[in-house]
């Protein structure tokens, strides 16, 4: 004898199989993800090098200088700030608002298509531009007295 309701739970038991299964997925994914390492955490000596070298030029904004003079007094390395180990310090959290705008012009032009090339060229020319373009040195975010 079967039961109206009997067809609904077959389907209802299909359904958690393949939810199982999917679940199942999803777990072996993730533990494969945390097993990749990010591109910051293994920065070559010679990228260390260069980011080092731009921060000690003039044409490095004054929040990378402040972190360069911190590595320089040994309370972090670039390597913990490039790795995020350094994420919540003060400085780096200031140097990281800082940058964010460009970061922001750099990615809508990456997604747009554009050559990489052309997109690092055009950011090194605004900032060689922007020291004596005032319309082009507007602050990212405003605080009460800056007003």
């Amino acid at each position: 004898m079967t039961f109206p309701y009997d067809s609904a739970r077959q389907q209802l038991q299909a359904w958690q199989q393949e939810l199982d299964a999917k679940g199942s997925r999803l777990e072996q994914v993730a533990r494969e993800m945390s097993a990749v390492q990010t591109r910051g955490a293994d920065l070559s000596p010679s990228d260390i090098a260069e980011i080092e070298k731009f921060a000690r030029s003039k044409d490095a904004p004054n929040a990378l200088k402040d972190l360069q003079r911190k590595v320089d007094s040994g309370a972090m390395s670039w390597q913990d700030i490039t790795s995020g180990r350094a994420v919540n310090d003060p400085e780096v959290q200031r140097a990281m608002q800082t940058s964010m705008p460009s970061l922001k012009r750099a990615y809508t032009a990456i997604k747009e298509g554009q050559n990489l090339d052309e997109i690092v060229a055009a950011g090194q020319q605004r900032t060689r531009r922007s020291h004596g373009n005032f319309d082009d040195d507007m602050p990212s975010d405003f605080t009460e007295d800056a007003f």
